[in-house]
């Protein structure tokens, strides 16, 4: 194969290692060669530019020229024929000819042209060609916050979705079944998998099942784990998981221990929210109990017979051993008083379980809800 190296004669790198002599000054003749050697490309490439104007302008013309001389053949065919149309006929042929003979001109006039372009020397200007002259800034687009109802509505569809994926997940043990298993379904890598993850850990605390809730957190740090990486490196985690788990299967010790560390901390926050859940939720069934067992006023008996002085709880139910022998303790107008509060309160208490309805408090100058004969043989002192 032939090489030609002429176009490595005489590469013209620059005019700095010049001698020149010292009258002379040696950046402004720099500057002059180098204006004279631009306006010389310039001219050089005008050239070019020009040979193809007038090349591509001559192939329009002859286009043109051939069609017409189309139309002209068709019409002799036609019978048409007559003097004036041979004679144009004539002059369209040499016009064709003529532009034809134009266009392999400057076809070898665009090849001379190219070979000396080609054979020019290199200098400081040529030795290299730009690659391509558009910059583009990567600017991290600031995304749109979602609000609160935004994300638990992503949320509640991601989990209605995916449920069961999650789920087979979160009981895998080994590092390999994990990351083929995420690799089989990358759409999992995601913040609404870790928190859907921790919802069922503290599901099974409370079930008190907890050996699954271990496993499950244990999946739980390792989605965390790949988040936190990806917004370390700036990049969808769908893209660095695998980079997680190569570096957890071969990690040193510190970071093994990092995340044992807070696999701890987050068995320790599903206790006690799962705590705090049992306790809202004793809470919520006392208060139910409570308003079922409310009397007129919203007082509850259990709370009024609770704040009682223990010396005063013996006599809450109908007369019996008990209550005559703390009233015998009582003054005369404190027990007259305390076995009205107590029968009141007796009839609270019971006004449900017979069906009827509750009564209200008694007035000063009401009577007793009983009658007066069995009010004062209440109030009597027992024989002995």
């Amino acid at each position: 194969m032939w090489i030609d190296y002429s176009a490595w004669d005489h590469i013209y790198v620059s005019d700095d290692e010049e001698a020149t002599s010292p009258f002379v000054d040696t950046p402004s003749l720099f500057r002059m060669r180098h204006r004279s050697r631009l306006e010389k490309m310039a001219a050089f490439q005008q050239r070019g530019e020009d040979l193809q104007t007038n090349f591509a302008e001559c192939q329009r013309l002859l286009e043109e020229t051939q069609r017409r001389l189309r139309y002209l053949q068709d019409g002799m065919k036609d019978g048409e024929a007559d003097e004036e149309k041979e004679a144009e006929l004539k002059k369209v042929q040499s016009e064709v000819e003529k532009l034809k003979q134009d266009e392999k001109s400057f076809q070898l006039l665009m090849e001379d042209h190219q070979r000396e372009e080609k054979k020019l020397p290199w200098n400081v200007d040529t030795i290299s060609k730009e690659g391509f002259s558009k910059s583009v800034l990567n600017i991290n687009s600031s995304r749109k916050q979602e609000t609160l109802q935004e994300k638990v509505e992503k949320h509640k569809t991601f989990v209605e979705k995916y449920a069961k994926e999650i789920k087979h997940f979160g009981m895998l043990r080994r590092w390999d079944d994990s990351q083929k298993y995420l690799s089989d379904h990358p759409h999992l890598v995601c913040e609404e998998t870790a928190n859907y993850l921790v919802v069922i850990c503290i599901d099974y605390e409370i079930d008190e099942k907890h050996a699954l809730m271990e496993q499950i957190a244990h999946q739980a740090i390792v989605m965390q784990f790949i988040l936190d990486l990806a917004r370390t490196l700036s990049v969808d985690p769908r893209g660095c998981f695998r980079q997680f788990f190569s570096k957890i299967k071969t990690a040193d010790k510190p970071y093994q221990n990092a995340f044992n560390h807070e696999l701890e901390l987050l068995k320790e926050r599903i206790c006690k929210c799962a705590r705090l859940r049992m306790d809202g939720a004793m809470k919520e069934l006392e208060e139910e109990e409570k308003q079922t067992r409310l009397g007129p006023g919203g007082l509850d008996p259990v709370e009024v017979y609770e704040s009682l002085p223990k010396v005063n709880q013996g006599t809450h139910l109908l007369p019996t051993q008990s209550s005559w022998t703390v009233l015998n303790q009582m003054a005369s107008q404190m027990r007259k008083m305390k076995t009205s509060m107590d029968l009141v309160v007796y009839r609270w208490t019971h006004a449900s379980k017979l069906g009827g309805a509750a009564c209200s408090l008694p007035h000063k100058n009401s009577r007793p809800p009983l009658s007066e004969k069995c009010h004062k043989n209440m109030l009597k002192t027992p024989k002995t």
